[in-house]
């Protein structure tokens, strides 16, 4: 069982595009219902673990331009999903 926590990022969300937001919430119902494992197999998240100084993130698309980076902390019962940061991915 996941539970997604928006702690570190909720102050940001405000100011990014309410269809992102959604995006992102979308996805954190698709965690807590289906589970990390599953939601990490559809292609359109393209769900990547990170290198270098982000290693031990994750990162996912949610669209062309924003990204969302987050770490799994497990404990006995629950896997918790942090959500680390939102940002617009630069090219």
């Amino acid at each position: 069982m996941e539970k997604v926590i928006f702690d570190k990022v909720r102050k940001r969300l405000k100011n990014i595009p309410i269809h992102i937001v959604r995006n992102l919430q979308r996805w954190s119902l698709q965690v807590e219902t289906l589970g990390i494992n599953v939601v990490r197999k559809i292609p359109g998240y393209h769900d990547e673990p990170l290198h270098g100084k982000r290693k031990g993130q994750r990162s996912i698309r949610l669209s062309k331009h924003y990204r969302a980076f987050y770490v799994e902390l497990e404990s006995d019962e629950i896997n918790l999903i942090s959500i680390e940061e939102v940002n617009k991915h630069d090219y």
